[in-house]
């Protein structure tokens, strides 16, 4: 049973996905939250599966309410997936910096919602090739020199190429198929990559490829 916590100040945008969620017979909701600092409150005490988080609510807003979860290590199984009703949210990006797993819009259709539920908390992220890379990519793009990634300088050659290719938002099968590997392979390199660099998930894998000028905006492979 997938277990999910929604966090948003509006009464029926909870409501309503409450209604979604619990008709299906692998997903429940745990709790609901109407602000960042509830949100967190209750992921400590239900330890849910993912948090449905908006971006903008009062008091405690979605960002810095993510980042209280995600930095914590005995939540460090809780996937966050923000909730936003734009589709180029300047606040995206930092919370996929800060640990979320992607980011849906409000307006989402049913059945892409429960895909992406089931998909993140299956380890997989949000980061379809359309929306959210162009958003990576724009606020990447505003950043003139790349960063330092702690633990970049430790990754093999292969590993680099691999982290290159998940930055512009190949699955694992067509990694594997760019690079004339196994998807196990491919996998196996992708897990590997992430432990050394400390990223959480594969979203963080994302944005530390671009931040660290791994990828450049617009960058194909």
């Amino acid at each position: 049973m997938i277990r999910v916590l929604l966090a948003d100040d509006q009464v029926l945008v909870r409501a309503g996905f409450r209604a979604l969620l619990d008709a299906q017979p692998d997903i429940e909701v745990t709790g609901e939250a109407a602000d960042g600092a509830e949100a967190v409150a209750l992921v400590r005490e239900h330890t849910p599966d993912l948090v449905l988080m908006d971006i903008r609510m009062p008091l405690v807003d979605g960002l810095v309410a993510t980042r209280r979860i995600t930095s914590d290590p005995e939540l460090s199984a809780v996937k966050v997936v923000m909730l936003t009703t734009f589709e180029l949210d300047e606040y995206v990006f930092e919370a996929l910096r800060s640990g979320a797993s992607g980011f849906l819009v409000k307006d989402t259709e049913p059945d892409e919602l429960l895909r992406a539920v089931r998909a993140v908390v299956g380890g997989d992220a949000l980061l379809s090739p359309g929306v959210t890379r162009r958003l990576i990519e724009e606020f990447a793009a505003r950043s003139k020199e790349p960063a330092a990634v702690e633990g970049l300088a430790e990754l093999t050659e292969r590993e680099r190429e691999v982290m290159a290719l998940v930055g512009i938002g190949l699955s694992n099968e067509e990694i594997a198929r760019r690079l004339v590997v196994s998807p196990l392979t491919a996998k196996t390199h992708v897990s590997r990559t992430m432990v050394k660099l400390g990223a959480r998930d594969r979203a963080q894998l994302v944005v530390l490829a671009y931040e660290s000028g791994l990828v450049r905006p617009g960058w194909l492979g």
